[in-house]
């Protein structure tokens, strides 16, 4: 699979307000995330890296203890097992890159 239409394909809920699509290949997923304003993302974390970049929006994001205000052309970088947490300030569009894959967002 060497193209993909992300127009063609369902935003799946990953979180109350957090709306996704996926590309996975053997070694990373990539999601493409819209968030509605306000909406939090509970402290947590899982074994993947995890490279968020912010599209468009306000993202306030802490990463273990530091947090900051992420904007347009900003980016967060989660190693594994650090836990973080987001909240979208105004609505937010951001792309995710986990390394590995994230095999539970493949069940989606």
């Amino acid at each position: 699979m060497s193209f993909i239409d992300l127009s063609a394909q369902s935003e799946k809920t990953i979180f109350d307000g957090f709306f996704a699509r996926f590309v996975h290949t053997d070694q990373i997923t990539i999601a493409y995330v819209r968030i509605e304003e306000g909406k939090h993302l509970p402290p947590h974390s899982h074994p993947q890296e995890q490279i968020t970049t912010v599209i468009s929006g306000e993202l306030e994001m802490t990463v273990g203890e530091e947090t900051q205000v992420l904007k347009e052309g900003q980016v967060g970088v989660i190693p594994s097992n650090v836990v973080h947490s987001g909240k979208a300030l105004t609505p937010c569009y951001v792309i995710d890159v986990f390394n590995p894959v994230r095999e539970d967002f493949k069940k989606l």
